[in-house]
């Protein structure tokens, strides 16, 4: 299992990154103002942070209770990143659609497109994170 202090190094490297790569793109993809969507991203992202800690905590104390580790395989690390994103997308959508000032149709394009970015990322981050920080307990992957 990870420790508080590995959780929070996760967390805050995830949201940094992330931060870093879709800001710029989101406000060129979208044409919103960058300092518009730059105050969004930086909320959102703190949400996300916040979520990240407790989601991770969740699906991995859960993995150690069913399977006795909290090594992922494959499939899991595709329904963690899946698990994750949709369960944040609906937490920020009404968010997103009041921040912008648009629909929540529109909301719901734009957040799908950025969940479908964020859900790669998150499978490639957390797979790099476990090679460089591997939790306590974990072997190779598999």
């Amino acid at each position: 299992m990870r420790s508080t202090a590995d959780r929070i190094r996760q967390a805050v490297s995830f949201e940094a990154i992330g931060l870093l790569l879709v800001t710029p793109l989101f406000a060129w993809a979208f044409a919103h103002p960058l300092d518009q969507i730059g105050a969004l991203a930086l909320l959102g992202g703190t949400a996300a942070m916040l979520w990240n800690y407790l989601f991770n905590l969740g699906f991995d104390r859960a993995l150690k209770r069913w399977r006795g580790s909290p090594r992922k395989t494959l499939k899991l690390r595709c329904a963690h990143a899946a698990l994750f994103e949709l369960s944040l997308m609906a937490m920020l959508l009404p968010v997103f659609a009041w921040w912008l000032d648009v629909s929540l149709a529109e909301a719901l394009l734009m957040d799908l497109s950025f969940s479908a970015f964020y859900m790669a990322y998150t499978f490639v981050f957390t797979w790099g994170y476990d090679g460089l920080f591997p939790p306590a307990g974990a072997r190779a992957e598999t």
